[in-house]
């Protein structure tokens, strides 16, 4: 989703699209930091355009998107794609209310739940080529992509590197499952009886350690607050070992939300988005996370 002003041209390609049943209105569908989105409706309801296109960059292949949003709706997880051509992706609008962080702490133990099914039914839904998403990796590829593009951060990156290596060497082997990935409280919709996701450009086979860690980290969930929500997950009790994974990677999650932000800084110029502005917020909510974690664990225990 995208808080962008109104874009006459992509107006004009809705427009163009054979799917609609009749006359047709279009309005902006505001939120978001990548992607343009636009509520359109026709004879036939509401439907919601999505453009966007491949951002290598980001590891983000918009073919591997549409795949996963067609199985999530067969698995009952998201909305039905209607339409799809390079590009633009039109799925049937939802009507619910988006979550907030506030949202995802008050209602925890259903979006736990929500991704324990989600992770152990996709994997019969998805085809194609198996995309892995192992979030160690991405921070190392951003730091890459980063040096070569002569980012502002280049002083900080050996440090997010090795950070990164400490993170990982505490993570508990955990079943590989198919996972969101990009869990941020805006993702999760409520229509008053069930829970929904949206937005799959990052959705790949995981650890499920990474969607449970950027659920409650993007919400700003307190450590009590993360406890119920393993708790829920799990149904049970965590281990030690499973304690400890997730606030290391609540601290990665937030490493890697802040360097998507960097390189974004380099290679994104969406209207209204501050990149610099949400760098730096999410580098402020990492040293948080990480005060946290040190203060728990000790700094550089193994």
């Amino acid at each position: 989703m995208s808080n962008h002003v109104p874009n006459p041209g992509l107006e004009d390609r809705i427009a163009a699209l054979p799917c609609w049943n009749g006359a047709i209105e279009i309005a902006v569908l505001k939120g978001g930091l990548s992607n343009e989105s636009f509520i359109v409706d026709d004879a036939s309801g509401r439907h919601v355009v999505r453009f966007g296109t491949d951002y290598p960059f980001h590891q983000v292949y918009r073919d591997r998107e549409l795949m996963t949003a067609r199985a999530a709706h067969e698995a009952g997880f998201a909305p039905k794609v209607e339409y799809a051509e390079p590009g633009i992706m039109v799925s049937a609008f939802v009507p619910a209310r988006t979550f907030a962080g506030d949202d995802v702490a008050a209602e925890r133990q259903r979006v736990a739940i929500l991704l324990r099914r989600f992770h152990k039914e996709m994997p019969r839904h998805v085809s194609g080529a198996g995309f892995m998403f192992w979030p160690f990796h991405v921070v190392r590829d951003y730091a890459r992509t980063l040096q070569a593009g002569r980012s502002r951060m280049i002083p900080e990156l050996a440090r997010y590197l090795v950070l990164a290596e400490e993170l990982e060497a505490v993570q508990a082997p955990l079943p590989i499952v198919f996972a969101h990935n990009d869990l941020l409280p805006s993702n999760i919709l409520d229509d008053g009886e069930r829970l929904w996701l949206i937005d799959f450009e990052y959705a790949g086979f995981s650890t499920a350690m990474f969607d449970l860690a950027g659920a409650t980290s993007n919400a700003g969930l307190t450590p009590g607050q993360s406890e119920e929500f393993l708790e829920a997950y799990f149904g049970g009790e965590p281990s030690p070992e499973i304690r400890r994974s997730l606030a290391a990677m609540q601290c990665a999650s937030l490493l890697r939300e802040a360097m998507w932000s960097m390189t974004s800084e380099l290679y994104l110029n969406a209207p209204g988005a501050d990149y610099v502005g949400y760098t730096d917020e999410n580098l402020t909510r990492l040293q948080e996370a990480l005060d946290h974690y040190y203060s728990v664990y000790g700094k550089h225990s193994s």
